[in-house]
């Protein structure tokens, strides 16, 4: 199959997109906080409405403002939850991020005919439309599509964060408490992490919608985590998985005329489920295969 522009495009816009997740998810998953990724990539929703309402306009820095600030609120409030109700994890997760993103979702419904947003694009996205949107400048000169260049500034800008303050963010994952003892300031980078995860969400909502950005959070780095026990290893299998996820989606999608986004989840799952049965040292099969000679 001869690849075409469009197909290079749009599979470059979505690797950066699994690559700036992968990157994130490793450190999410890591720190139990995979639901918590979940539950923003939601609870932006409303975020993005309100700054939408606020603006009148869909431009970027003000989209990544508002959901920067829904991130951060739902951060807090899932810890609010859990300190001052002592509600367990996953049930301040269920609550925060159901009830926000019930709220946008009335929010979007309710001003259908006002706001230039459009539910299905927010919740499932198109990456087939990638090479339509492109960056012309004022001479009229076309430089490329704008999702190109605006998920290659996210990812080259979390790459250099988590190269940064790689040292800290791997000891607060690993031991907060140690990490706390020795002058890290674990709330900040925490924080810090949470609002990474927002802004990458709203970049990539319009492109791939909340379930993939969801998806490609959480099973690129489950599935590594069941290949490797090293943790740069991990971010870089993660890496590896969200393109294969990407590549595999989208000729899947393109074969069977089906939703690209759908497509890349689907991928993603059975990417897990081999690395479940299949990996030589924690799959399910080779356990049982080693249960048995010891046996």
């Amino acid at each position: 199959m001869q690849l075409t522009y469009e197909d290079i495009t749009i599979l470059a816009t979505g690797s950066l997109i699994a690559w700036s997740c992968a990157l994130l998810g490793s450190f999410l998953m890591l720190r139990r906080m995979a639901l918590a990724g979940d539950a923003i990539a939601h609870a932006v929703l409303p975020g993005i409405v309100i700054a939408f309402l606020l603006s009148g306009t869909r431009s970027s820095p003000v989209m990544i403002a508002g959901a920067a600030t829904l991130g951060l609120i739902t951060t807090f409030a899932i810890e609010t939850l859990q300190k001052k109700a002592r509600l367990q994890a996953d049930a301040s997760i269920g609550l925060t991020f159901t009830f926000l993103f019930a709220v946008g979702v009335i929010l979007l419904s309710m001003l259908a005919g006002k706001v230039d947003l459009d539910q299905d694009c927010v919740l499932y996205g198109e990456l087939s439309y990638v090479p339509l949107d492109v960056w012309i400048t004022s001479t009229g000169t076309v430089l490329g599509p704008r999702a190109l260049f605006i998920t290659a500034t996210l990812f080259i800008v979390l790459l250099t964060i988590i190269t940064i303050t790689w040292r800290p963010l791997l000891i607060t994952t690993f031991d907060p408490v140690y990490a706390t003892s020795i002058g890290v300031n674990s709330v900040f980078y925490h924080y810090l992490l949470m609002g990474c995860v927002s802004v990458t969400t709203v970049v990539s909502f319009e492109l791939v919608g909340a379930i993939l950005v969801v998806a490609l959070l959480i099973a690129p780095a489950a599935t590594a985590y069941l290949l490797t026990d090293s943790f740069r290893n991990l971010i870089i299998l993660a890496c590896g998985l969200g393109l294969v996820a990407v590549a595999g989606g989208y000729f899947l999608a393109t074969a069977v005329d089906a939703s690209v986004a759908g497509s890349i989840a689907t991928v993603n799952g059975l990417l897990f489920m081999a690395a479940f049965l299949f990996s030589p040292r924690y799959g399910l099969l080779f356990r049982k295969k080693r249960t048995a000679i010891i046996h």
